[in-house]
């Protein structure tokens, strides 16, 4: 087919969005001589090298003083998190250096890019020597089983509220079980972190930069981030700053502990200008969920300040394998709670996301008179919305009568399930904010289906082991089997516009009630039906294994302190 008659195609397919899905919807390694995988070069080529730079110009002196202090604490905050992933890290990585032969450099690029020698696209499958990867990393005995971590509990109940912490890490002492707080556990390291933040707190111009700066450092060696992550919601001028223990996807035993990442990056102050309407809808959100009232969170803070910024450096759980685009924090509930969360856009990352990766997926995943439907601004609204959606729905939840949080009930499947939630819900809303009179124009909703699906396959790719593509796997079955989505004969995939609105809706009703039931047993029963990539999704991602499934970031910072 000619190129003018597919545009025209996939125009009409547009038009037909524009007035049907815009509506409401109806009804420890040994230390054995290391093995390296025969195909690791493969492994490394999934990861195309993407130079990412930031327009420092504007900074002041002092801002652009306080960024190179900043820099060096992300530095120390890759050190903390590579003990947590794998507490032999250093001295394994030792060993990677003296590697040799054909395979040699990409055994070595491919250890660093997943902080360790397993394989996350491939459920830590190792590619360098044969020890597994323990599921509790290095937060836990390496021995201790989840089992032995309830029994622990069910006879000491007093131990709960730091066992269960975020910022502690449980170790053996004999026979027992102790919990130790991350500010004695990574001190060493902590303590010259909080240096490097007080020199930049020192060096900065900015208030809100200077407090935050100042508090985080008290909180990297008191193990409190409360009256830090109040004073980071208050942040402004023109460096964005995210340094600390946050997400606890890197535990997988039971998803308690938080592991530690920076965020260095520049604000696009007209970006952010121009998406900080959104964030007057979260109210009119929440109460449009489609879950019955009693469920709704109308308690949570609405400052939710959106930022639009560019890298220009991450550490830590930001920088291992796949690459976060956009994120929403903080994930005390508390200060949720209090004021809200931020959501900030990496849009650097996104781009290069977009352009290297999320472009050819869709060449191969949608029906080709489909694929012009593919947009970066769908792609990007998408994005922002997803974090928004973090910020909508249970928190804090009450199960048998106990106060509790989502994330504790939900345990190693929380991951899982809250990143599937806030995919759904991002087209949900968008939809919800659309076309006739949300302030959603109809260029981002139109083309949001195929943006969608094509991108499920692109996130589908960072394999089931990993929370993100345990989530898309899930939603892009439950999709098929409510007739949302379908597979063409020649095997692509595409959403079915008059049912797709009605599976959406279906499918963020279903996960967000397992939150707010707080129900481990309904998030294994989601997994055990829709968590296992079938026959016709396997056959498109076989069909993706020459496009590299994320970008490895060079920051052009690090390029330039090298020369």
């Amino acid at each position: 087919m000619e190129k003018s008659v597919r545009v025209c195609v996939a125009t009409c397919f547009a038009v037909v969005a524009i007035c049907v899905w815009g509506a409401e919807p109806a009804a420890g390694a040994s230390a054995e001589a290391l093995k390296v995988a025969s195909d690791v070069k493969a492994r490394r080529a999934q990861f195309v090298p993407q130079t990412l730079s930031a327009d420092t110009r504007g900074l002041s002196a002092g801002d652009l003083t306080a960024v190179n202090h900043l820099v060096r604490a992300a530095k120390l905050i890759d050190a903390i998190f590579q003990r947590q992933a794998f507490p032999g890290y250093s001295a394994f990585a030792q060993r990677v250096e003296t590697l040799v032969g054909p395979d040699a450099q990409a055994a070595k690029d491919y250890f660093r890019i997943m902080m360790g020698p397993w394989d996350r696209l491939k459920r830590f499958e190792p590619f360098l020597a044969n020890a597994p990867h323990p599921a509790g990393a290095g937060f836990y005995p390496e021995d201790m089983t989840k089992d032995e971590f309830e029994r622990w509990l069910s006879s000491h109940p007093g131990d709960r509220k730091e066992f269960t912490s975020p910022v502690t890490v449980i170790r053996r002492r004999g026979s027992d079980l102790v919990a130790v707080p991350y500010a004695q556990e990574y001190h060493d390291l902590l303590a010259q972190a909080a240096a490097e933040l007080r020199a930049a707190a020192d060096a900065t111009g900015t208030p809100s930069l200077k407090r935050f700066l100042n508090l985080r450092a008290e909180g990297f060696l008191s193990n409190d981030y409360y009256a830090s992550d109040l004073a980071w919601m208050d942040l402004d001028g023109p460096i964005e700053a995210v340094i600390g223990p946050y997400e606890t996807y890197e535990d997988g035993l039971l998803g308690y502990k938080a592991a530690f990442e920076a965020f260095i990056c520049v604000e696009q102050p007209a970006d952010s200008k121009e998406l900080a309407k959104f964030k007057q809808q979260l109210p009119f959100l929440e109460s449009r969920l489609p879950i019955p009232d009693e469920h709704k969170n109308t308690k949570r803070g609405s400052q939710s300040p959106i930022r639009v910024a560019n890298e220009v450096i991450t550490g830590g759980d930001a920088l291992r394998g796949v690459q976060t685009f956009a994120f929403n924090l903080p994930n005390d509930e508390r200060v949720v709670e209090a004021k809200g969360s931020k959501t900030v856009l990496l849009k650097n990352m996104m781009r290069a996301k977009y352009d290297a990766v999320l472009t050819a997926v869709a060449s191969r995943t949608l029906p080709d008179i489909e694929v012009p439907n593919l947009t970066f601004d769908a792609y990007f609204h998408h994005v922002l919305f997803h974090e928004l959606s973090h910020g909508l729905g249970p928190g804090r939840i009450t199960v048998g009568g106990r106060e509790t949080e989502v994330r504790l009930e939900l345990k190693e499947l929380y991951g899982a399930i809250e990143e599937a939630k806030a995919d759904v819900l991002g087209v949900y809303a968008l939809a919800v904010l659309g076309p006739p009179k949300g302030p959603v124009p109809v260029t981002v909703v139109a083309p949001l289906p195929w943006t969608y699906v094509a991108d499920l396959f692109r996130a589908a790719r960072f394999g089931v082991g990993e929370a993100h593509g345990l989530g898309v796997v899930i939603q892009i079955n439950y999709l098929l089997a409510k007739g949302a989505i379908d597979v063409t004969p020649e095997g692509r995939f595409r959403p079915v516009i008059v049912r797709f609105a009605a599976g959406i809706r279906a499918l963020a009703h279903d996960l967000l009630m397992i939150e707010a039931q707080g129900s481990y047993r309904g998030a294994e029963e989601l997994v055990r039906n829709y968590g296992t990539v079938k026959p016709a999704m396997a056959k498109v991602l076989e069909s993706l294994r020459d496009v590299p499934v994320d970008v490895e970031p060079i920051f052009a910072i690090e390029k330039r302190a090298k020369r």
